[in-house]
């Protein structure tokens, strides 16, 4: 009876926010899946159901202040997704191409929608300027299925996403000057503490924040303290934004950039950014989009289907004249200008913000006493449908195209990688060192590949412990927990053996292991004279894969630059191909800076491999090895050094090899440092020049198809 009375009393809207919020949660699960039936984007779906249970629909529940504020979050969210998920290198190299497109995005609409204002609607000129920013500016709200595609690194999306940057701060910087000329503030002091507000703020997120935030991950490593501080960034970012004068989506979006090198894009820290993010924030905030919408303002009169109708028609052209104008400027695909159409058609989040500000300013009064507003009540209401017509066409455009593009991105590694196979396996003594190997795994590994991981934990039949099963189950399952923070699938293996060494190579004979990740070993009784350990070395001797041995003193993520020291005749080895991609995809994971040094024709080859200016690189000659310490005089704080090593008798062996324990002891005691030895010809082979150019030769072929795309 308690329960039925229960339900009796329940009234609409809904005011208990446990209820709320379930129903949220339900509309969150079910909506997107009910409507791709119908081939409906899922984002479309939540904005419908925000319509439908919004104030202007059913009347469920009211868009109050916690509805405004989850929403807030997700817009900010998208903004700072945007910025983080763009490869800063392909930004950089692409900035002229962005500024193209935000100039196209941003002029365009405004010459028309100025045009339209004045001579159609016949406001006044500040009035049609007004209404013009609106049409220039525009909410990446579809960017999340771009990221569903996996083409958030797409020439297409990373020049729509600088160009969004360029026109929503244009859009944002034309309604600052027009509310600040009706009220008289436009004086000469306004605009100097405008620039130099923009600036400070500018500056305090791009230079300070990397700065703070590498502090922080050198220091706190537990993994909600992380997420915590990233989501605190954020809002201290869009607070500096609004501070500064600006709407802070921009500052949400500078973060992200800010931050960007320190996220990898295969980190545990940003899986969970992306999962909270997609989850939670972002549907909220297209729930709350849908929620503003009211269908009926469409039927009231004339005069509001008219500048409802202009004003979307007006939004549309005005985009795909942009995002076609760049396509012909930049010769993209038509697939890369649906992309950049459907990011840049969608209204809201600038767009609310310039109609809701424009509608508030009276500006002076009619006859019969009534307010005259800067923008009035049919433009507002026209700029409700325009933001639902604009989302809906913005949505199944990009959708369309992003798949497309995923799928001839598919099908071009299908065919140029089909014949590569990558297992990588990491051998695990104890607990402290999982995290680091397992992350550093998932840098170097290809982009698309989930599977063929291993983790291995070798128990010694030669010392029976009682315990040794359940310590080495507990160590595997921590790995497990952290491969599957960063989206991998981990296969784990216990093996009893009467030589670490020896069950190290069965599995790598046994499982086609072509990758293998050591971390340096402690110290123990049995190994007190050997750097790199007898059972590392028993491992080196007796195989023959691609091998890194990996000491961290600080966590990858927040490494500057990666110095990397090449021996003579490096790239005639079987393995060249192989760890340059390795570290080519680590840096590119990462966004830090690699440094080579190296002979002359070594740096050629490499030089030649990284022409395309997709990562950053630099390159110094070395002409002998016995120069080695020139190293310790250029290394920084935050550097990382990877020495290309050999084994003995090979091509690329140099006598200095041996030292280099010593070296790293006592001058590189500070750094973290990356040991990769290749996989290597056989003996005598190397005493066939022919033999060594047909092999270089054929490790460059192989690197060009495993390094495109990457």
């Amino acid at each position: 009876m308690t329960f039925l009375s229960s339900i009796s009393d329940i009234t609409l809207p809904l005011t208990d926010p446990v209820l709320k919020f379930f129903v949220i949660l339900t509309i969150i699960l079910f909506a997107p899946l009910l409507l791709n039936r119908f081939r409906i984007p899922p984002l479309l779906g939540l904005i419908i159901a925000g319509i439908i249970i919004g104030p202007h629909g059913i009347n469920l529940m009211e868009r109050d202040s916690s509805i405004i504020l989850s929403g807030t979050a997700g817009l900010l969210y998208i903004m700072f997704l945007a910025g983080l998920e763009i490869d800063i290198a392909d930004f950089k190299k692409n900035s002229g191409k962005s500024m193209l497109f935000g100039m196209y995005t941003f002029l365009i609409p405004m010459v028309l929608g100025t045009i339209v204002g004045f001579y159609v609607f016949k406001f006044s000129m500040l009035s049609s300027i007004l209404l013009a920013s609106m049409f220039a500016s525009h909410t990446l709200i579809v960017y999340p299925i771009i990221s569903k595609y996996g083409i958030t690194k797409n020439r297409a999306v990373t020049v729509a996403v600088g160009g969004t940057m360029i026109t929503d701060t244009l859009s944002l910087l034309v309604l600052t000057i027009i509310v600040g000329m009706v009220t008289g503030e436009t004086s000469s002091g306004f605009w100097l503490r405008m620039g130099i507000s923009v600036v400070v703020f500018a500056c305090v997120i791009i230079f300070l924040f990397p700065i703070i935030a590498r502090w922080f991950f050198k220091r706190v490593k537990d993994s909600v303290s992380q997420y915590v501080f990233v989501l605190a960034m954020v809002f201290f970012g869009a607070v500096l934004s609004e501070m500064a004068g600006v709407e802070g989506i921009i500052g949400a979006f500078l973060t992200g950039l800010s931050l960007n090198r320190l996220i990898p894009s295969t980190s545990p820290l940003m899986n969970r950014v992306e999962f909270v993010g997609n989850a939670i924030f972002i549907p909220f905030f297209l729930i709350g989009v849908g929620m503003l919408v009211d269908y009926r303002a469409f039927f009231r009169d004339f005069d509001t289907i008219f500048v409802a109708v202009v004003m979307t028609l007006v939004a549309t052209l005005a985009k795909y004249c942009a995002a076609y104008f760049t396509q012909k400027s930049l010769k993209y695909t038509n697939d890369e200008c649906s992309v950049i159409f459907g990011l840049s058609n969608a209204q809201a989040a600038a767009t609310l913000a310039a109609v809701t500000v424009g509608y508030n300013i009276v500006i002076g009064e009619t006859p019969a006493g009534e307010p005259i507003r800067l923008l009035n009540e049919s433009v507002l209401n026209g700029t409700i449908v325009m933001i639902l017509v604009t989302c809906t066409i913005a949505s199944f455009v990009a959708q369309k195209g992003a798949r497309n593009i995923s799928l001839s991105e598919s099908i071009a590694d299908e065919n140029e990688e089909k014949s590569v196979e990558e297992n990588i396996l990491i051998p695990i003594r104890d607990s402290e060192n999982i995290d680091e190997l397992v992350n550093l795994s998932a840098l170097i590994k290809r982009k698309d590949i989930r599977t063929g991981f291993y983790a291995l934990n070798v128990i010694d039949n030669r010392k029976p412990d009682a315990g040794a099963d359940n310590k080495a189950q507990k160590i595997l399952e921590r790995a497990q927990k952290t491969a599957s923070a960063v989206d991998i699938q981990l296969n784990s293996l216990l093996r009893y053996d009467l030589s670490v060494s020896n069950a190290i190579v069965s599995v790598i004979r046994e499982n086609k292991i072509t990758d293998l990740i050591l971390g340096l070993h402690e110290r123990v009784e049995e190994s007190k004279d050997s750097f790199l350990g007898y059972m590392t070395e028993r491992v080196l001797n007796n195989s023959n894969v691609n091998t890194y041995i990996y000491r961290s003193v600080q966590p990858i993520s927040t490494i500057k630059r990666h110095i990397v020291v090449l021996p003579k005749n490096a790239e005639a080895e079987l393995g060249f191909p192989f760890w340059v991609v390795r570290v080519w995809n680590m840096v590119i994971s990462t966004g830090s800076k690699i440094v080579f040094y190296g002979t002359q024709k070594t740096i050629d080859v490499i030089r030649d491999i990284y022409k395309s200016g997709i990562v950053n690189a630099e390159f110094n000659v070395l002409g002998d090895w016995d120069d080695f310490l020139v190293i310790s005089r250029v290394m920084r704080p935050d550097d990382n050094l990877t020495v290309v090593m050999s084994r003995r008798e090979m091509v690329s062996y140099h006598p200095t090899m041996k030292k280099m324990p010593y070296y790293l002891n006592k001058y590189f005691a500070d750094y973290s440092f990356l040991l990769i030895y290749p996989m290597q010809l056989t003996v005598g082979e190397d005493e066939n020049s022919d033999l060594l150019n047909a092999s270089l030769l054929t490790n460059l072929n192989k690197l060009k198809g495993l390094s495109k795309g990457r």
